[in-house]
């Protein structure tokens, strides 16, 4: 693999940090940023930091929200952007698009299908609905909108071929998992949206230039946000990000020191 040609951490005024939520942020199935990060992250809020996060959530966790001052949220691998609280763009399937998708061939998947409004959901007979389902108040698949849907996940073991048939046959879809760290489950949103155009759209609303936004991720849906980020921060050690980053940190433990240090070095330019 090629690495990324390495660059200084940009120091210079505004700046941008985007975030992706689990296993970056929180931890994985977390809900609650941990307290060394949150409170780094309010002494970079307060040295003039943009803050974002962008993540394959279609909602962001309340404890995350009420924890860190954000000023962009950005959900459903990007397709979904919300600036102080507003909506600002939002990428939706076309029904002919939908229609190819569900059109699948994993006998015995679950499908989830994502709404601003809601979830639809076909939960196999011999299966359980997981425990975020039920708590989300989920509706049969069948009763699914052919407008409006904002992103399609696929639980099953064989997702990867369902991957590779919708890549040749629907290229212009955008598809993440199907590999290492999830290879059992596969996420398709429309075209366009992904993290890395949801950080030049953020980092051009809040009139950051894209050499002056910091990214931050872990797994395949942020290699895009990793790759157009001015300065890009692996969080973990996924072979698949390495190319993409300028810096990592092996373990999720790691961030909240390591911003501590970036607030500590940009408090001391502030004062020069």
């Amino acid at each position: 693999m090629t690495e990324r040609p390495s660059r200084p951490f940009p120091t210079g005024r505004p700046l941008l940090f985007a975030f992706d939520l689990d296993g970056t942020l929180i931890p994985d199935a977390g809900r609650a940023v941990p307290d060394d990060t949150r409170e780094a992250l309010a002494r970079l809020r307060a040295l003039g930091v943009r803050l974002a996060i962008i993540t394959g959530r279609d909602t962001a966790p309340g404890a995350v929200l009420e924890a860190v001052e954000l000023d962009a949220v950005v959900t459903n691998n990007g397709g979904r952007i919300e600036l102080e609280g507003g909506l600002h763009t939002e990428a939706r399937f076309t029904p002919q698009d939908l229609e190819a998708v569900l059109a699948h061939e994993l006998s015995g998947a679950r499908v989830v299908v994502f709404t601003a409004e809601g979830l639809y959901v076909d939960v196999p007979e011999h299966q359980a609905p997981e425990a975020w389902m039920v708590a989300r108040s989920y509706r049969p698949l069948a009763q699914a909108p052919r407008e409006g849907v904002l992103k399609v996940g696929f639980y099953h073991p064989e997702v990867a071929g369902l991957a590779t048939r919708l890549r040749g046959t629907h290229p212009h879809l955008v598809l993440t998992g199907g590999q290492a760290p999830y290879p059992h489950f596969l996420t398709v949103t429309p075209q366009d949206a992904h993290k890395g155009a949801a950080l030049i759209l953020v980092a051009e609303a809040l009139g950051v230039p894209l050499a002056q936004t910091v990214a931050f991720g872990d797994s395949d849906n942020d290699e895009a946000m990793l790759e157009v980020a001015g300065y890009a921060v692996q969080v973990g050690t996924l072979p698949l990000l390495a190319p993409h980053a300028h810096l990592q940190l092996p373990h999720h433990e790691d961030l909240g020191t390591y911003l501590h240090t970036v607030a500590d070095q940009l408090g001391a330019a502030s004062a020069d």
